[in-house]
């Protein structure tokens, strides 16, 4: 059975919720839109208004970690938030289907939670940083 043209358009993206104030953050959203050739991400900065609700977090969960919500509508935090906004990006689920498997998990969480924690510390332009104005 072919695939409608409207199904072929529904392409997986995603929407970040970030941290403007931090300079790792910047420069990974940064990234993201560098890697995002087709547009399927859009970056959304904490501190634009009305921004947390939209992700359905509060202010203290999003200085906490990264969102994510998908085409989906799903909500992905930390790990499973830069795994889905990767995974929009590049136009293919796979890295955050990879994240699903037993093993792999524990091991972005950690390793997100660590970045999270030091981000501040690690290199990136500090401040209040923008991205095309966010």
């Amino acid at each position: 059975m072919p695939v409608s043209s409207t199904a072929a358009q529904r392409k997986y993206s995603a929407e970040l919720l970030y941290d403007r104030d931090c300079g790792f953050c910047v420069k990974s959203a940064h990234f993201l839109q560098r890697i995002d050739r087709r547009g399927r991400v859009r970056i959304v900065a904490l501190q634009q208004a009305g921004a947390t609700e939209r992700f359905g977090v509060s202010r203290d969960q999003a200085l906490e970690q990264a969102w994510a919500l998908d085409s989906r509508g799903e909500r992905h935090a930390g790990a499973g938030a830069v795994n889905a906004v990767l995974s929009g990006a590049i136009g293919t689920r796979l890295p955050l289907l990879i994240y699903r498997l037993p093993g792999i998990r524990q091991l972005q969480d950690r390793v997100y939670r660590w970045v999270a924690d030091n981000r501040y510390r690690l290199p990136g332009r500090g401040g209040t940083c923008a991205i095309d104005g966010n």
